[in-house]
């Protein structure tokens, strides 16, 4: 038979046991509650800073190879500095494509029948080409490229299609979402571009 005593003890080692349960539980939701908070705000940012000033893309199709392939994920930098040699993302309709800057407004762009792409009347110096291709070019050649647009091309020139072909044509500086700076998937490809 169990003394006064003892019935007394049980209870309050139930007690404490409960409490115990009780305030790991508060501890427990409450730094469910912070990590929930945490992830939303960071979300938050993330899709800011993306929608506003670094967009992330997915990289689909071959226009780009070498440079970029099939899969990797890239972030763009928003700004109007681009420069001849710049990868670019832009649409065309409804559609996200990425390009390589071949000229600026006023340039003259002239392409030879074996690919090789003068500018100016200088040749341009393409070391991330595996090889020169005429492409698919409906345009009268020499170019001029028209006032507030850019000559762009695949680094996949006979694959591309891109502002050799009237269907996509020279691109306005209003539809280029960045230039692209920074592959972050897969890690093998990971790091900065020119």
């Amino acid at each position: 038979m169990i003394d006064n005593k003892e019935l007394e003890q049980l209870e309050i080692s139930k007690l404490e046991a409960e409490l115990k349960r009780e305030k790991h539980k508060q501890r427990y939701f409450g730094m469910l509650k912070s990590t929930v908070a945490t992830l939303v705000v960071v979300a938050a940012v993330a899709v800011l800073m993306a929608t506003l000033g670094m967009p992330v893309l997915q990289i689909y199709g071959n226009s780009m190879t070498p440079t970029l392939k099939e899969g990797q994920i890239v972030v763009s930098l928003k700004g109007n500095d681009l420069e001849q040699g710049d990868l670019v993302a832009f649409y065309v309709g409804n559609k996200l494509l990425v390009k390589r800057v071949i000229a600026e407004s006023g340039e003259w762009v002239d392409i030879t029948e074996e690919g090789v792409v003068f500018v100016n009347g200088k040749e341009l110096d393409e070391p991330y080409l595996q090889e020169k291709a005429f492409g698919e070019c409906d345009i009268e050649l020499p170019y001029q490229v028209p006032e507030s647009r850019y000559f762009l091309m695949g680094d996949h020139r006979t694959s591309s299609v891109d502002s050799r072909s009237s269907v996509i044509g020279c691109i306005d500086k209003e539809q280029i979402v960045g230039r692209i700076v920074f592959c972050v998937w897969p890690p093998e490809d990971f790091g900065v571009y020119k």
